[in-house]
């Protein structure tokens, strides 16, 4: 499951990259319809629940470090 959404994730940050990327380009060549600069929220829609995800899942994963230098001890 975890690495579905990290593919998930990782797929959907590059076509959010894509869209805001077209946005600059299309401000500099034309004028563009209020629509277009709407295209960006679905794709973010879907980053953020996916990056909350992966930011706590390590936390919540029940794994233990072994490295005893991770954990304080020297």
């Amino acid at each position: 499951m975890n690495s579905v959404i990290r593919i998930i994730h990782r797929w959907t940050s590059l076509l959010f990259s894509l869209v805001v990327a077209s946005i600059f380009v299309g401000m500099a060549v034309t004028t563009l319809p209020d629509w277009y600069y709407y295209l960006p929220l679905p794709p973010l829609f879907v980053l953020i629940p996916t990056g909350i995800y992966m930011f706590f899942a390590p936390y919540f994963s029940g794994r233990q470090d072994t490295l005893p230098a991770a954990k304080g001890h020297a």
